[in-house]
């Protein structure tokens, strides 16, 4: 009974279980096991906290109103600011000079808190873009309540990560990276914050999932956990049971703006690399490999001889490009990129930019079924470059018009009158779509006229009649699908697979 009594003293649910003595059975109450969560949490938590910072930031927003214009625009508080609840009765009810309201003719300051922890002992702290984002000034809280003014040492948007810099008042506490591709699911994980400057705030959950693309950014690879990350959160490290960060709370789903289990963290061996980055430039320095690619359906897979499906379709090739001198074309698919397997275009996507400028890597392709490696050196990506994609090989120019139906199609020869009428530019070769019939697989694959054929079955076409011609051999063959490479207007090609049954 005292077993029974102490735990429900305790909050705990007594289970009953049955302990056979003798002829007598002993009921004896049993706690729930890891009720609470691991035991080594606190440990973590204790070890941790101090490495934990409060980011606290402020900007002036300039008024836009003036006499005569009404109300002007009220200042925008950064996202998972604290003082959004107090956003209308603050700027929107107040009265100002004259009994205006809103402040509308004088600039405001705003102000947002975040979190971050530092890495370095010589005041190096990682945090969210989206913290500091615009700031005027920001400042690092320890966890003591010391204020100090920062500097930013660097920031990448395209990972919504930031390295700060301060200047230490005292000895610090910095915390190190762990491995986030050894996280398991189910494994636990504990979110630290510091949100208001009031002291570290500890939550705990499991790894819910890894690998998340939500499509906020072109190299999502998240870490979901359902440990509570609440406002004032962001850029706040999340911890293994060693005490090491294997991510970087940044965002929530959430319809209220409370955790409701959902959360997700940049993974450590993301921000390792662009953290050291920045320290060591100031910037990104990110791989390029100069192609367009898309994703490799299971009818496309058919039609390449390719099973089971998988990895990146080079859809289009830069001229100026690092892939194109090394033999790579479009229609090839990579499968391995310097060693690392390649099942989705994502992952080239984010293995290529992780790659050093300048390294020199085997790329894996397969090429009408059989494997291929190429040697490539890689580029450097600059913000808002767009590669371009390549002109299929030219042909000569029909004199007539000839048409054709395949594929539930209208196609007609490109002519100078049609390339006009469609505003076909001058580089684009092939055949041109001028109707998709409404019940075919090309008009649930999104073909459309205008749109032209540069090639079918990874061979060149000149004509509607040597589209129908293949086509017709490919039946004979008992393909059930065809890839065509086709090109809009602009000269962006993509690859199509219908289906020819």
């Amino acid at each position: 009974m005292t077993v029974a009594t102490n735990a429900l003293r305790h909050g705990l649910r007594p289970v009953l279980a049955a302990a056979c003595l003798g002829a007598a059975t002993l009921l004896i109450p049993v706690a729930p096991a890891m009720a609470r969560g691991p035991d080594g949490i606190a440990d973590v938590a204790e070890k941790v906290i101090d490495a934990v910072v409060n980011i606290s930031t402020s900007q002036t927003v300039e008024a836009k109103g003036g006499p005569g214009e009404g109300r002007g625009a009220t200042p925008q508080l950064p996202p998972g600011s604290p003082f959004e609840e107090f956003f209308d009765d603050f700027f929107k009810n107040r009265r100002g000079p004259g009994g205006q309201r809103g402040g509308d003719l004088q600039p405001h300051k705003t102000n947002s808190l975040g979190s971050g922890f530092i890495i370095d002992t010589s005041g190096v702290v990682v945090t969210n873009n989206h913290v500091i984002a615009d700031a005027d000034e920001i400042n690092v809280i320890l966890n003591d309540g010391t204020k100090i003014k920062a500097e930013i040492v660097g920031i990448d948007k395209k990972t919504d990560l930031a390295v700060l810099k301060f200047k230490p008042p005292h000895p610090l506490t910095a915390v190190k990276f762990g491995d986030s591709d050894k996280l398991r699911l189910g494994e636990w994980v504990i979110a630290i914050g510091n949100p208001f400057s009031l002291g570290g705030t500890v939550t705990a959950g499991i790894v819910s999932a890894r690998n998340r693309d939500i499509a906020s950014g072109p190299y999502d690879n998240y870490i979901q956990t359902d440990a509570a990350i609440n406002r004032g959160n962001s850029g706040g490290p999340l911890f293994n049971l060693d005490g090491e960060v294997i991510g970087v709370n940044t965002l929530i789903i959430s319809p209220t703006g409370g955790s409701i289990g959902i959360g997700f963290a940049v993974p450590s061996r993301t921000v390792a690399g662009v953290v050291d980055q920045l320290r060591q430039f100031g910037e990104l320095r990110r791989g390029w490999l100069g192609v367009r690619i898309q994703q490799v359906t299971d009818e496309i897979a058919e039609s390449l001889n390719i099973k089971p499906a998988r990895g990146a379709l080079i859809a289009g090739i830069d001229d100026k490009g690092p892939a194109k001198p090394a033999g790579i074309e479009p229609g090839d698919v990579v499968v391995t990129f310097d060693g690392k397997d390649i099942k989705e275009p994502k992952d080239l996507s984010r293995v290529v930019a992780d790659t050093a400028v300048g390294k020199e890597v085997d790329v894996v392709i397969i090429r009408k079924g059989q494997e291929q490696t190429k040697r490539v050196t890689l580029g450097r990506l600059e913000d808002g470059e767009k590669p371009q994609p390549a002109a299929a090989k030219s042909a000569p120019e029909p004199e007539k018009l000839v048409t054709q139906k395949a594929l539930g199609l209208d196609l007609a020869n490109l002519s100078k009158d049609l390339r006009s009428r469609y505003k076909i530019k001058d580089s684009v070769k092939g055949v041109l779509v001028t109707g998709v019939d409404n019940a075919s697989d090309a008009a649930d694959k999104r073909l459309s006229a205008g749109d032209v054929i540069v090639e079918v079955a990874q061979e060149a076409v000149a004509s509607a009649a040597d589209i129908k011609k293949r086509v017709d051999q490919l039946k004979k063959d008992g393909k059930k699908s065809v890839l065509l490479l086709v090109s809009n207007a602009d000269g962006e090609l993509r690859f199509v697979a219908l289906s020819v049954q």
